[in-house]
C-alpha cells in the first residue's frame, strides 16, 4: 500500500490540487472551489468505473454528493450554492438552528459532543443543532492506494480549552467496480478526563430513490414517534407521500434486529416501484439507535428522508444522559462505527436486499406505539 499526503498541519503541508489512481482503476482527486459561500471549499472527487462521491474535507469528511450509473444520490436541498464553507456558517444563530444554513450533504456527521437539538445554555456549552464535527475542517488528508481501492483518510478535531479534546479520524473506502462505499470511523478522547460522545450519521435522499408510495423496510422490533406530530403519520410511517407544501417534517424512533451471527443489521429505501433502492449496512453494538427522517415537503423545500444510524437518539442531550445513551470515553478511549451503503439499480438487487431483511426480521413483527413514549420520546 503506498499513501499520499494531501493536507498535514504538523507538517505544513496544504494541497490545493492533487490526482491519485489505483492499479484497479479508482481514482482521487481534490480541487478547491471559489465563489459564494463555497469560497475555499476543498472537494475530494472518489471514482471507479460505476460510482462517483464528492467528499469535503472542509466540511468534518461529510459526503456531499454521489452518482451511480449516471443516478444522482443524495437530494436537492434548498442551500443552493454549497458546499457551503463553515466560515459562513453560524451555528449559534437562527435560535441555535445555524447548522442549517450549510445543510445539503448527502451523509453528514451529527456530534460529536452533542447531536440533538440546541443544547441550554444552562449546560457548560451552549451548543447549536446537530453539533459542530460537521463544521470543522479536516487537519490531516491522505489516500492510501491498493490493489482495487483506494481509501481516503482523514481526521478532524472538536477540541476547546476547558471543554471537549475529541479526534475523528475516518476512512472511506471505495472498491473497482463497487456501487458499494464503506464509511469507518474511529473517535478518540485526547483529554485527561472523561468525555461524553455523541454521534448520528444522517444519511439523506432524495429522487429518483425517494417519491410517493417509497417504502421504508428495516428488521424492527420497536418503532416510537419522536413527538405528537409525528404520532398523526405513525400509521404510515414506512411509506412515503408526493411532495406536499407545508409538510411538517415527522420522526420516528427505531430499535431494530440485527443478525444472531454477525450482529449487523440492514434498512432500505425502495422507491414505489420496486426496482431502485439504497441500502444501509450497520453493527447495532456500535449504533444502537436509528431514526427515521420523513420530509416529504415541495421539491424546492426540500423533498427528503434521512435514514439514521446513531448512538443515541436526537433528544435533548440531558435527557439522553439520563437513560444512559450519552457514551462515557475513558481517556485515550476509543469508539468505533463502520457503516455501508449500498446503491440498487434492479428490481433484482431490491429484492435481493428485501429477502436480507426478512432473514433478520424472522417472524417477528413490530411494536408500533401510536403516541410518543419513553424512554424513547420525551414524553
Amino acid at each position: 500500500m503506498s499513501t499520499v499526503v494531501l493536507t498535514d498541519v504538523t507538517q505544513n503541508i496544504s494541497s490545493d490540487h492533487a490526482s491519485v489512481q489505483s492499479v484497479g482503476g479508482v481514482t482521487a482527486t481534490l480541487h478547491t472551489l471559489h465563489g459564494g459561500r463555497r469560497q475555499g471549499v476543498q472537494l475530494l472527487e472518489l471514482s471507479n468505473s460505476r460510482f462517483h462521491v464528492s467528499i469535503i474535507p472542509t466540511r468534518g469528511m461529510g459526503l456531499w454528493k454521489a452518482r451511480v450509473d449516471g443516478l444522482p444520490v443524495g437530494w436537492d436541498s434548498p442551500v443552493k450554492d454549497g458546499p457551503v464553507n463553515p466560515s459562513f456558517v453560524n451555528q449559534a444563530g437562527l435560535g441555535g438552528l445555524g447548522w442549517l444554513e450549510g445543510f445539503d450533504e448527502m451523509m453528514v456527521r451529527c456530534g460529536l459532543t452533542q447531536n440533538g437539538p440546541p443544547s441550554p445554555v444552562t449546560e457548560p456549552f451552549a451548543i447549536g443543532l446537530h453539533g459542530m464535527i460537521a463544521n470543522r475542517p479536516a487537519h490531516y488528508l491522505a489516500i492510501h492506494e491498493e490493489t482495487d481501492r483506494l481509501v481516503v483518510e482523514g481526521h478532524v478535531d472538536e477540541t476547546c480549552l476547558f471543554g471537549m479534546n475529541l479526534r475523528l479520524i475516518t476512512r472511506i473506502t471505495l472498491m473497482k467496480d463497487s456501487a458499494s462505499l464503506k464509511v469507518e470511523d474511529e473517535v478518540i478522547n485526547m483529554g485527561n478526563g472523561m468525555a461524553d460522545l455523541q454521534l448520528l450519521y444522517h444519511w439523506n435522499f432524495g429522487r429518483p430513490w425517494l417519491d410517493g408510495g417509497a417504502q421504508f423496510v428495516a428488521p424492527s422490533i420497536e418503532v416510537v414517534p419522536r413527538d405528537h406530530i409525528a404520532a398523526n403519520g405513525v400509521n404510515s410511517y414506512d411509506i412515503y407521500d408526493e411532495p406536499m407544501v407545508g409538510y411538517h417534517e415527522q420522526a420516528f424512533f427505531f430499535k431494530l434486529k440485527a443478525d444472531a451471527e454477525t450482529n449487523h443489521t440492514t434498512v432500505m429505501l425502495r422507491n414505489d416501484a420496486g426496482d431502485k433502492g439504497l441500502a444501509l449496512r450497520f453493527d447495532v453494538a456500535q449504533l444502537p439507535c436509528f431514526t427515521l427522517w420523513k420530509n416529504t415537503a415541495g421539491y424546492e423545500n426540500g423533498y427528503v428522508t434521512g435514514l439514521e444510524p446513531a448512538t443515541n437518539f436526537p433528544n435533548p442531550k440531558a435527557f439522553e444522559k439520563e437513560h444512559g445513551r450519552v457514551i462515557q470515553l475513558m481517556p485515550g478511549g476509543r469508539h468505533l462505527s463502520v457503516t455501508s451503503l449500498e446503491v440498487l439499480l434492479e428490481k433484482s438487487d431490491v429484492d435481493r436486499i428485501q429477502h436480507e431483511i426478512d432473514r433478520i426480521r424472522g417472524t417477528d413483527r413490530p411494536i408500533v406505539h401510536h403516541q410518543p413514549v419513553g424512554p424513547y420520546s420525551v414524553v
